[in-house]
């Protein structure tokens, strides 16, 4: 039985709902998804399907929640706040044991730190609590010469930003973030996900077919030593389990900022549509030079944690490259383990949002985003040319 696709588009973007259509149709009959985008601030896609499944449904993001993170870095940068060239060590003096001290804000956040893990890995509890992370970091001998090559930060980058924005302002990034960007928006897109919210929270399922509890895991377990399995905390006492992370109301209440948003794909959209252009009224939170240089590549080749190219601006991914086909240059976003993906597209107004609630198997933006992003994208530019 084929799903009901829920929601509207703009007159113009009817390919994108074909496209959302056919990919929902090829899928299992509980199969839960969202699709938003804006162009320009004014929201053109708002669709979503599955049983129990409505526009406001909040999923776990993963590393989407990079996104919100390090959109509250570029816009204390943007501030005078932070400066990209200064030493980390200039806002937080502990880093400098074990051979960090001359690494650079602008380094760290091109995951250049060589400081994916600990040793001895991380509880569930610290993991939750970005101050706890940061606070063993600091000791801790990185893995490689720091500068010198760059490897995905998966669930530390943000406790490691995190602290330079505590040091800077007296306040966590979760706040800073509520208060400048998530609040005044009314973004359905949380780093701390409120008791109030719960109800609207639908638990990450785990792939298919239904897998035993290795398969849930970023590594294999002679794997749990190397950088990726460091990296994922996969040598922990008691091994982190990536695709259950939101599932716990522990790292949902604290919002850790590398993997613990809770949104919506209007949330996701949202956020970046805010970032670029003007929404209700707002100007636009980045100037066109701040998102550039967040946009500009940094690291790009072979990652030492996945082992595939890579590609990250400051903070983001370098998103154009994912999606290089089309995607204008200098586009800036995330993507996230179950599947989700989000980004701005600055040459042409596009902002996008993605969300399932199962688990994707290859992790990172889900393979479906592939023509649904070509679909907004190509509907945008149609947009711009006849408008």
């Amino acid at each position: 039985m084929t799903q009901e696709i829920h929601g509207t588009v703009a007159d113009g973007f009817e390919t994108v709902r074909e496209e959302f259509a056919a990919f929902v149709s090829t899928e299992r009959a509980d199969y839960e998804g969202q699709l938003c985008a804006y162009v320009h601030g004014r929201q053109v896609v708002d669709l979503w399907a599955g049983p129990g499944t409505e526009g406001d449904s909040l999923y776990g993001v993963f590393s989407s929640t990079k996104g919100a993170a390090h959109l509250v870095v570029a816009l204390l940068v943007q501030d005078g706040t932070l400066e990209l060239d200064r030493k980390v060590t200039y806002y937080w003096p502990e880093f400098a044991s074990e051979g960090k001290g001359a690494l650079t804000l602008r380094e760290l956040l091109a995951h250049r730190a060589g400081l994916v893990g600990t040793d001895t890995g991380f509880a569930l509890d610290e993991l939750a609590d970005d101050r706890a992370v940061a606070e063993r970091l600091a000791d801790q001998r990185p893995f490689w010469r720091p500068g010198t090559a760059f490897g995905y930060h998966a669930l530390v980058i943000g406790a490691l930003t995190g602290e330079i924005v505590r040091r800077a302002t007296g306040r966590s990034l979760q706040d800073v973030y509520e208060e400048r960007v998530r609040a005044p928006y009314a973004l359905d897109f949380f780093l701390g996900l409120p008791a109030t919210q719960e109800p609207r929270f639908h638990s990450t399922q785990p792939p298919l077919p239904s897998p035993n509890e290795q398969a849930l895991r970023a590594v294999e377990p002679d794997s749990r030593h190397s950088l990726a399995g460091i990296a994922f905390n996969e040598h922990a006492a008691q091994p982190t389990v990536l695709a259950s992370l939101p599932n716990e109301r522990v790292i949902r209440a604290k919002g850790p900022a590398s993997v613990g948003g809770v949104a919506s794909a209007r949330g996701l959209a949202g956020l970046y549509a805010a970032a670029i252009s003007e929404v209700d009224g707002r100007a636009p939170l980045l100037k066109q030079d701040t998102v550039a240089e967040f946009g500009q590549i940094h690291s790009v080749g072979y990652d030492l944690v996945t082992g595939t190219h890579r590609s990250y601006g400051l903070g983001f991914q370098a998103t154009a490259d994912t999606w290089y086909s089309f995607l204008s240059a200098g586009a800036i976003g995330h993507s996230g383990a179950a599947g989700s993906q989000a980004f701005a597209d600055p040459r042409t107004g596009l902002a996008y949002g993605y969300t399932r609630r199962r688990f994707a198997l290859a992790g990172g933006a889900a393979p479906e985003n592939v023509r649904l992003v070509q679909a907004a994208h190509q509907a945008a530019r149609q947009a711009a040319q006849t408008g």
